[in-house]
């Protein structure tokens, strides 16, 4: 289910530290997250994060990295970025997989991700953050985790005031950093079979962003070596290993339903429908036709388009999942459970379509199975605020008010609403069997907000 804007999208707002645990680890990272710049918003859809992980696979192996537990995300922003702020996940903003034309420019981007993984770039900043201890070293960090986060005039803004020597020695570690990730990412790229030309290309896009001011520049040039050198550098290497490697079928299937479908919800509907018959296979043209017609509230035209998708693949979990969408969001609750359960029987792991399944339960008047759907997917993705909200919405249908208050004060901390979190963990600790593990949660939620307000008040 893609949670969007229009007729079928809401925000997943998550703070960018992503796990209770995470607020304990850094003073730095903590005062980050809860900055206004550095909330960031994903676009969650099965779908969507299927085709990117598919597409990431052979980069992701070639790096040294577990395919199955490193995941690719969708950040709400328009911009050309990506970036990793942990070693399991890889953010990509949805304007950068709208403008990259060709799937081995989007597998740049994640073997270029994936190489400040594996070249330990991450725990070397959380060092230089922690290090930090002056006022010009803390709005430092910050202003480049708000660049990274494609935040320019934020970060600009924390800048202010710090000593420019101690943002140009920033700078210069963050640009070696980033020149090392490149070289890495050619490496993966040409060991999965991947043309490297794609690498080439990429940085075409960034050809004359040097001469554009500060305030007219991508924010991601901030922090990142000339386009010039980059794509100097990037050139020599193809002419030195070649730009073997071609494209595979579906490496093209997968890149063009991910962008087919994120663009059916982010584009308008007359758009989709004049693009889409560009589309190489039919079963991809028909989805962006049912996503487009449901945002214009066709429900008929929407549904004929998404049963033609399915007669040509009649195993796809996640166009059974799209159709159960389709029908929630017109109310037809049965028929939405229905498609949901077909999606699970194909699917029966993928944290999404659990979710979407417990929804429709949960609609269709079943309260104490939706729970058990939600717990699993959830126990799959702790990332998936929306999941959250209707679970708590479920443990309270069944009487389980501490429950209900335990999950709300997770959504919160996620969030990064920790005064809001804190009342709920306060709450639910109040209603559950003291030491129990559900109890125990409560605690780490009610740490985390008295950390956050000893923070705030110093």
């Amino acid at each position: 289910m893609l949670i969007s804007h229009g007729a079928a999208m809401t925000f997943d707002r998550l703070s960018r530290l992503s796990s209770i645990p995470a607020f304990l680890l850094s003073a730095l990272f903590f005062f980050a997250s809860t900055l206004p710049s550095m909330a960031i918003t994903l676009l969650r859809d099965a779908d969507i994060e299927h085709g990117l992980n598919k597409l990431a696979a052979p980069v992701l192996s070639a790096a040294g990295l577990n395919a199955k537990r490193v995941r690719v995300l969708v950040v709400n922003d328009s911009s050309f970025n990506a970036f990793v702020v942990d070693s399991q996940t890889i953010f990509v903003n949805y304007g950068l997989i709208l403008k990259v034309t060709s799937p081995e420019m989007l597998q740049a981007v994640i073997a270029h991700e994936a190489a400040h993984i594996t070249n330990g770039h991450l725990a070397r900043r959380m060092q230089n953050m922690r290090s930090a201890n002056t006022a010009a070293g803390l709005g430092t960090a910050l202003a480049v985790l708000a660049a990274a986060a494609g935040a320019g005039e934020a970060a600009a803004g924390i800048a202010i005031g710090a000593q420019s020597s101690a943002l140009r020695s920033f700078l210069a570690h963050t640009r070696a950093e980033e020149s090392s990730a490149d070289r890495s990412g050619a490496g993966y790229l040409t060991r999965a079979g991947i043309n490297p030309q794609g690498l080439v290309d990429l940085h075409q896009i960034f050809a004359g962003q040097e001469l554009l001011s500060t305030v007219n520049q991508d924010p991601y040039m901030r922090s990142h070596p000339l386009s010039r050198d980059r794509l100097r550098a990037a050139k020599a290497y193809v002419a030195s290993y070649g730009d073997q490697g071609s494209t595979t079928a579906e490496a093209n299937y997968w890149f063009a339903r991910t962008r087919g479908k994120l663009s059916a919800f982010v584009r308008s509907p007359k758009w989709t429908r004049r693009r889409a018959g560009e589309e190489a296979s039919k079963d991809i043209r028909l989805m962006r036709e049912a996503v487009s017609y449901h945002r214009q509230r066709n429900l008929s035209k929407s549904l004929n388009a998404m049963n033609g998708a399915l007669a040509l693949r009649p195993n796809d979990a996640f166009y059974f999942d799209l159709k159960g969408q389709i029908l929630m969001e017109n109310r037809r609750w049965n028929e939405a459970l229905s498609a949901y359960r077909q999606a699970v029987k194909l699917a029966p792991s993928e944290p999404l379509i659990l979710g979407g399944y417990g929804r429709a339960l949960l609609a269709a008047g079943h309260p104490k199975q939706a729970i058990q759907a939600m717990e699993k997917a959830r126990s799959r993705d702790f990332r998936d605020t929306r999941l959250l909200r209707d679970m708590s919405l479920a443990y309270a249908k069944t009487g389980q008010s501490g429950m209900a208050a335990l999950v709300t004060a997770e959504r919160y901390a996620l969030q990064g609403r920790m005064d809001d979190a804190g009342r709920h963990a306060t709450r639910a600790s109040a209603q559950l069997p003291r030491g129990s593990a559900t109890w125990r949660r409560a605690q780490d939620v009610l740490v985390a907000a008295e950390y956050y307000q000893k923070r705030k008040n110093k």
